[in-house]
């Protein structure tokens, strides 16, 4: 077992006993609302809306996230003035139903179900049927003449309850199920009789008796107390822990429970039970999408133990509960203005409808729901890029297959197309194996027959996700959808041997580590590596695919310009080479951010240069190689301020220490040994020798806070003036051919205002110099990046130089923290696990530390200079939730990478809706 984290509490127990924790809905009334995720979880605010709406909901009541909260908070007890009023709730719940919890006669049977603010599919955990005891089967028994139904109730309830309540293993019931079934010759579940199933509940009582040291509990209320604190634990099961971590939701949120009357689809042939979508939410196409079972109840759906039939063929079986189904939900749809995922239970022909939500879906579904919306006049275009996270617009740009090799490789199996992408790794059957082999730098395909919650971790790190069980609205399906992993499931002709890891299809044997690929588009499976090409909006954006040929790129364009409409922020890129421009600027980038001009000098050729000017003994010389790097920076800059059609470009100074330019010292010192042991002599060795001892001089114990950034630019100002010189010559000359630029010239690492004085004394002198003998006047800017703590805090000072502000939220995080982020890993996650840290500080903002620095440096900088421009250029310029923290503080642009650019635009246009990510 994990070690239990600590949840945060947000209200205090004196507050618990006149506060109103349980909100009831029932008989077309409920206490709460659509608006009231926060209090009533996702689940609960549905349920709510949906009975003030007269749909047909079975009444029930929710227990408030706060009340988790303080769970947590009184270490796992309950109040008494809450106790009090769930049982008062009871008693409406059994007016509202006619039946009463454990009655001998006619029992109320409840489901107890978890319910977060935010989706998370198969997190946390749900029991059904709750209240049958000995007594209660018999009473239900004679109220519905249904002897096998009664029983196979019984037998799930009590299979739920032991895994999730008293925590025994599934596999100890499944055990004795199979066990059963094949002492009756049964294939199914449902082929089991009345006595067999009799008999499966003495079975399992037994096991409860000897896994827990207990009989099974027979008191309907202990039951249901039992069950509401086991869904409370849920919240901070692994699993759920693991997938907060993944999509960045707070612990301190809670769940709710809700407890409500059961209705049955286990009933016999006249019942069922299903989940759906208004949308396919792996497309996005306007088509009913969905999944029932006959007989069975919801679980059964979800868990991918049985493969369900299509929701299109519920209108042959049952027309008239289908008819009323799409007139429900394609109402839902309307009212929420979102695609809905419901579930529902049709008992003896009656529907009912158990949930409603905004489905989770792919990227490229999203993009296309969006659209269409807007098309069919449902949403407006401000309304529609609310619609689409951010983050999922990277699964656009995620490669596909080659299609002439696809189609050279035979067909292996199919399964159904799940959550669209292609996939190729090496095969593992487990989470754990996954998660070794991707730390390893090696693709995986998690192969399973069907996927449970506890594989969120590896399923994350999964190239993509193969089950030979499960419909398209099974576990792995929905999670995969979420994720943007391609997925396939129920591909029945594969025989799964997880023990074995091994596979077997069509007489062909898969080992663990053999490739496999598949197309989540289509449910191909092959057996084979197969080479990918760009995705089909990358293609156009290089030029390789006509625009109009491609309906997901316009649909991609037209959101994004809708985006452009709404957000303040500026967008630019981080470019250092004209090709990295040039696609930052068809990615929407008004400008480069961050050019970094060392990068330029690992080009062909350059990097013997600019170990000249590192060996060189004296001023002269080192003038000597900057002249001949001269031509070839002032090309590359004329290049990428070409590329970016006179939008701003910001180029940033040297930053690395110049050892980083020169071969390794062990590597050095090994060349060395190995001419002098050979006896060579001679120019080889002289070099070697010569370039040790300049490697050792540089040689720093800490280079990351040594001899770099401004520094150099100090201690050898020649440097900054060969790249000033540059710079402006490269301006100049296309100044000439008329297009206009403002270069700005960033001098990095400033944490003493001194140090910018200096540096923008030479860059304003070479400037002068540059233009007159080119003969042209431009416009530039001279400004630094804060990257050093101490920068923010003399902000004021620093921009009585610096005509902008580029904060550097990379280093400012590596200094604010003392972290190193190339040797964070080794504890982050340790630090994560234990809720030291809830996020990685350098994916997304410290807003309460590295973020207050950047406050405090915009609040200070613009106090001495109103018209100070001021941006970030760090990796947390392209992730959406740091975004809307840098809309917050008022900077003027952000800059990311270009592939990041569009994430970027997207998350800058809600931060301005102030819609928050992930709301």
């Amino acid at each position: 077992m994990a070690k239990k984290a600590t949840v945060k509490a947000t209200k205090s127990k004196s507050k618990s006993k006149s506060k109103k924790h349980v909100y009831f809905f029932g008989n077309g009334k409920a206490d709460g609302n659509r608006n009231m995720k926060d209090l009533l979880g996702g689940k609960g605010a549905g349920l709510a809306e949906m009975t003030n709406a007269g749909l047909p909901v079975p009444p029930g009541f929710t227990i408030s996230t706060e009340v988790c909260n303080i769970y947590y908070k009184e270490k796992a007890k309950i109040p008494a003035s809450i106790e009090k009023e769930i049982a008062e709730n009871v008693k409406k719940l059994e007016k509202a139903a006619g039946a009463t919890l454990g009655s001998t006669d006619n029992p109320l049977l409840v489901s107890v179900r978890s319910g977060a603010k935010f989706s998370m599919p198969g997190m946390m955990d749900t029991i059904l049927n709750l209240g049958l005891n000995d007594k209660a089967v018999e009473g239900l028994k004679t109220r519905t003449q249904n002897v096998r139904f009664a029983f196979d109730s019984y037998r799930r309830f009590i299979q739920m309850f032991g895994n999730v309540v008293l925590e025994i293993p599934k596999d100890a019931f499944e055990h004795e199920l199979e066990a059963e079934k094949k002492s009756a010759g049964a294939k199914l579940d449902t082929d089991l009789d009345e006595k067999a199933l009799c008999d499966v509940v003495e079975r399992y009582k037994k096991i409860v008796k000897k896994k827990s040291g207990r009989d099974f509990p027979q008191d309907p209320n202990e039951q249901l107390k039992m069950a509401r604190d086991a869904v409370f634990r849920s919240w901070m099961n692994p699993r759920a822990q693991e997938y907060r971590r993944i999509y960045d939701i707070p612990d301190h949120i809670g769940t709710a429970v809700n407890v409500q009357m059961m209705v049955f689809g286990n009933t016999g042939d006249r019942s069922g039970t299903g989940v759906g979508f208004t949308r396919n939410p792996a497309t996005g196409a306007k088509e009913f999408y969905g999944e029932f079972l006959i007989n069975a109840q919801g679980e059964d759906v979800v868990a991918g133990i049985r493969t369900p039939q299509p929701i299109r063929e519920l209108e042959q079986v049952m027309p008239k509960a289908y008819k009323q189904l799409r007139e429900i939900t394609t109402r839902l749809e309307r009212h929420y203005k979102d695609v809905q995922d419901f579930e529902f239970t049709i008992q003896d022909e009656r529907l009912f409808m158990l949930q409603t939500r905004s489905g989770k879906r792919t990227g490229y579904a999203a993009v296309v729901i969006a659209t269409d919306f807007v098309s069919e006049k449902l949403v407006t275009p401000k309304e529609a890029i609310l619609l689409v996270d951010p983050e999922s617009l990277n699964q656009l740009l995620a490669p596909g297959f080659d299609p002439g090799e696809w189609k050279k490789i035979p067909t292996a199996t199919k399964g159904l197309p799940a959550s669209p992408g292609a996939a190729s790794g090496q095969v593992v059957f487990t989470a754990d194996h996954a998660v070794e082999w991707s730390q390893q730098g090696k693709p995986v395909i998690l192969v399973r027959r069907e996927t449970v919650p506890d594989d969120i971790h590896g399923m994350f790190v999964a190239q993509g996700i193969l089950t030979a069980t499960g419909g398209m609205t099974s576990h792995a399906a929905v999670v995969g959808r979420q994720m943007g992993k391609p997925s396939v499931v129920g591909a029945g002709e594969l025989e799964i041997d997880e023990a074995g890891k091994k596979f077997r299809v069509k007489g062909q044997t898969v080992k663990e580590g053999d490739y496999v690929s598949f197309d989540g588009l289509t449910g191909e499976v092959k057996l084979a590596q197969v080479k990918s090409k760009p995705s089909e909006i990358l293609q156009v954006v290089n030029g390789s695919l006509d625009a109009k040929k491609s309906d997901i790129y316009q649909r991609f364009d037209t959101l994004l310009s809708w985006a452009d409409k709404y957000r303040r922020l500026g967008v630019y890129a981080n470019a250092d080479l004209p090709d990295q421009a040039e696609l930052a600027y068809r990615f929407g980038a008004g400008g480069i951010g961050l050019c970094r001009t060392e990068h330029m000098f690992f080009g062909e050729g350059r990097i013997p240069i600019v170990q000249r000017m590192i060996l060189a003994d004296t001023e002269k010389d080192r003038r000597t190689a900057l002249n001949e790097l001269l031509p070839l920076q002032r090309d590359d800059f004329y290049g990428v301020f070409k590329a970016m059609h006179g939008n701003p470009v910001t180029i940033r100074t040297i930053d690395p220490p110049l050892h980083e330019f020169l071969p390794k010292r062990e590597d050095l010192m090994v060349d060395v040994a190995r001419l002098e042991a050979a006896g060579k002599t001679g120019k080889e060795l002289d070099e070697k020798r010569t370039l040790l001892a300049r490697v050792e001089q540089l040689h720093e114990f800490n280079p990351m806070l040594g001899h770099r950034g401004v520094r150099l630019g100090i201690t050898y100002p020649e440097i900054t003036e060969m790249q000033t010189r540059a710079i402006i010559e490269a301006a100049c000359l296309l100044n000439k051919e008329g297009i206009k630029v403002v270069p700005e010239i960033m001098i990095p690492l400033v944490g003493i205002p001194k140090e910018l004085k200096d540096q923008k004394a030479i860059v304003d002198r070479v400037a002068e110099e540059t233009m007159k003998a080119q003969g042209v006047r431009i416009k530039y800017l001279v400004g630094t990046m804060i990257e050093v703590p101490r920068g923010s805090i003399v902000a004021d000072q620093i921009a009585e130089d610096a005509e902008f502000f580029s904060f550097g939220t990379n280093d400012l995080t590596q200094l604010t923290f003392g972290f190193s982020r190339d040797d964070v890993g080794k504890f982050l996650k340790i630090y994560q696990d234990k809720k030291i840290l809830e996020r990685d500080p350098f994916a997304s903002i410290d807003v309460q530390g590295v973020g207050d620095l950047v406050r405090v440096g915009v609040e200070r900088g613009r106090k001495a200079r109103p018209d100070l421009k001021i941006g970030i250029c760090g990796e947390h310029g392209g992730d959406a939730a740091s975004v809307h923290f840098f809309h917050t503080v008022g900077l003027n642009y952000v800059s990311a990478s270009p592939y990041r650019v569009p994430v970027a635009r997207l998350a800058a246009a809600q931060a301005a809706l102030a819609v928050k990510v992930g709301d």
